[in-house]
């Protein structure tokens, strides 16, 4: 499997506002940081520094589940590569 772990019964499939990429993520919740355009916020903070936010672009689509994780992984994976079927 290319964006989950093989074996996870359970996933959510999100979509980024700012890239539109679409992805599966073992997390579970209604935003998350898109790992592929998200950046890591510096936590290295001076003492007139705000404390810096990270962006939540990616918003839940749906949570999928049981033999429905497997398919959305391979789909996916199938897009990036190009319809390259023969290495899964």
């Amino acid at each position: 499997m290319y964006f989950v772990p093989e074996g996870t019964t359970m996933c959510g499939y999100y979509e980024c506002e700012d890239c539109g990429m679409r992805f599966l993520d073992l997390q579970i919740g209604p935003c998350i940081i898109c790992p592929y355009c998200g950046e890591e916020v510096d936590m290295e903070l001076g003492p007139d520094d705000e404390m810096p936010e990270a962006p939540e672009a990616a918003k839940l689509i749906k949570v999928v589940k049981d033999e429905e994780v497997e398919m959305m992984d391979t789909l996916l994976s199938l897009a990036i590569t190009g319809g390259d079927y023969e290495w899964i």
